[in-house]
């Protein structure tokens, strides 16, 4: 599908049983995979090496997700950067979708559950509230169009890291990552995706902390002294699947819609190879 190489970040704590069931479904083409391990003390890094044995083992400097992410990102040596979940709740059977949006002219793209073609089987009704007032603040204080905000699988080619400027340490890197890139004039993709509970353990999120997190952050990219990017000259788009015989046809964004989603093949995808046709959403790029 393309020359381009890609590293798949993955942040893990203490995920060893759910590693099993994540790596062997990332593509075997990718030309890196980067576990960032946050000092796991149930053989995480032990289990990934037995899995994919040239996984690159990247320690955590410190604490959180974004912390985490982050230190993966420096680590990254390939030409696009995918952040993928180690729970088992981001499917790496739709890492070829994100990368088709960049291939397609987008800078950054990102997942939305909230599109046609998305969906989520863990996300309570207080957090979907949280979430879509959240996406409505986002709008009226930085533009663009987006559906989703608070999720993590994102993909992005790895130039644009230095106009992000990331400096999150926890769950508000996604919220953080997602307004920079509207902040910069990025050419942005979302990409509907399928959020899965999670397969093993707790979840280290926490509603109330978390999202007073990303309101924080919301609010301090907007009115406080935040770090100012420079501003490209590419405008955003948005990506939006459609259903059309295996053709793209220029549409309007769609409205929410997280009731739907399409089945993946049970085994790993080549990103050289691509999905067959027909499971294939076709990516569109609309003006915002």
């Amino acid at each position: 599908m393309s020359a381009a190489k890609v590293s798949v970040v993955v942040p893990a704590l203490n995920e060893a049983q759910n590693l099993r069931h994540v790596l062997p479904l990332i593509p075997s083409d990718v030309h890196e995979v980067i576990l960032v391990d946050g000092r796991s003390t149930d053989g995480t890094a032990e289990v990934a090496r037995s899995l994919l044995p040239h996984v690159r083992l990247v320690a955590q400097p410190g604490r959180g997700k974004g912390d985490a992410l982050r230190a993966g990102f420096a680590a990254a040596t390939g030409d696009i950067v995918v952040m993928l979940d180690a729970d088992g709740s981001t499917d790496p059977r739709e890492i070829p979708h994100f990368i088709e949006a960049l291939m397609n002219g987008a800078d950054f793209a990102k997942g939305s559950r909230f599109l046609r073609g998305g969906g989520t089987s863990d996300m309570q009704s207080y957090r979907r509230l949280g979430n879509a007032s959240f996406v409505i603040m986002v709008r009226l204080l930085f533009g663009g169009r987006y559906t989703d905000l608070c999720y993590g699988y994102n993909a992005f080619w790895r130039r644009v890291i230095p106009l992000l400027a990331l400096d999150g340490d926890g769950f508000e890197i996604e919220t953080m990552m997602n307004v920079r890139a509207l902040k910069a004039g990025l050419q942005v993709a979302e990409v509907a995706s399928f959020e899965h509970e999670r397969i093993h353990g707790t979840s280290n999120l926490r509603t109330i902390p978390d999202g007073m997190r990303v309101l924080r952050t919301i609010f301090r990219e907007r009115f406080g002294s935040a770090r100012s990017v420079a501003r490209p000259n590419g405008r955003p788009v948005v990506a939006v699947p459609v259903e059309s015989a295996g053709r793209a046809t220029a549409v309007p964004v769609m409205a929410p819609d997280d009731g739907i989603s399409w089945p993946f093949p049970a085994e790993p995808i080549s990103l050289a190879v691509g999905i067959p046709k027909a499971d294939a959403p076709q990516q569109v790029l609309a003006e915002p």
